[in-house]
């Protein structure tokens, strides 16, 4: 497995881009419906998404600031999905099982892009 350019495995990259299929599974399954599932459906794909868009745009990060600024976007897309997952969950648009471990998948997104931020701040 490969390193970026802060030494992180790659792993991110992956993680986040099966994390962006699970994301467009179920926003294909609230698109079939109508009203506000639809709409907040939209939101949540564009977020869900640019998560592993913006992590794969950090590894070809042009120096360590660069590279902090591509995964602090990340931070804040995923910070917005488990918003619009919790919205969901919560006004009982989505329930089940799978919603409450999609979310906990945003967490976890979350805390390790957090955790790079921090390390690749200490890197000089």
């Amino acid at each position: 497995m490969g390193s970026d350019i802060t030494g992180y495995p790659q792993d991110i990259c992956d993680r986040t881009f099966r994390f962006a299929i699970r994301i467009v599974n179920l926003c294909r399954k609230l698109d079939e419906t109508t009203g506000v599932s639809r709409l907040l459906a939209r939101q949540l794909l564009k977020s869900g998404t640019s998560i592993g868009a913006n992590v794969e745009e950090a590894q070809a990060g042009q120096s360590n600031p660069d590279f902090i600024s591509k995964i602090s976007i990340s931070l804040k897309e995923a910070r917005e999905t488990v918003y619009w997952l919790r919205l969901l969950e919560e006004s009982k648009l989505v329930t089940g099982l799978s919603m409450k471990e999609i979310k906990k998948k945003a967490e976890e997104i979350a805390a390790i892009l957090g955790a790079i931020i921090v390390s690749s701040r200490k890197t000089p």
